[in-house]
C-alpha cells in the first residue's frame, strides 16, 4: 500500500501532532508500507536543520525525519512555503528533503492508495 502523509504544523507547537505523525510514518514503513511525507506550512520547519527543539522537548523531530529518510521514506517540501512559511523562512532544506510544487503534491496525492494530514 502507499501511503502519503502530509504535515501541516510547525513542528513543536506546545503539542505532539508532529512527533506522533513521524512515529506513524516509521510503524508504518516497518511494517512494510510505502510511505511518502510532504511536509507544508509551517511544518517545513521540519526539514531544516536550523529547527531543534525547545529545552521541555524530549525528542528532536527532525532527527527523526531524518531516520524515515534513511529508511527509504520519500520527504517533499513545498518549495513557496520555503520563504513564506516558518520561523526559519529561507533557510534550506536538509540533505534527503527535496524542495517540491503544488503540481507534485497533486500527483502524490492522485497516486496514494491512502492520504493522511498532521
Amino acid at each position: 500500500m502507499n501511503i502519503l502523509i502530509i504535515f501541516n504544523r510547525e513542528p513543536y507547537d506546545n503539542t505532539d501532532v508532529t512527533w506522533n505523525g513521524l512515529r506513524l510514518a516509521g510503524t508504518l514503513r516497518k511494517n512494510g508500507e510505502e510511505v511518502r511525507i510532504f511536509l507544508m506550512n509551517d511544518a517545513v520547519d521540519l526539514a531544516r536543520d536550523a529547527c531543534k527543539p525547545p529545552p521541555a522537548y524530549d525528542q528532536d523531530l527532525s532527527d527523526m525525519l531524518k531516520e524515515l529518510i534513511k529508511q527509504g521514506v520519500q520527504v517533499k517540501v513545498c518549495g513557496t512555503c520555503m520563504a513564506r512559511c516558518g520561523i526559519y523562512k529561507n533557510h534550506p532544506y536538509f540533505e534527503g528533503a527535496q524542495k517540491s510544487t503544488m503540481g507534485e503534491l497533486a500527483a502524490w496525492v492522485s497516486s496514494s492508495d491512502k492520504v493522511i494530514s498532521f
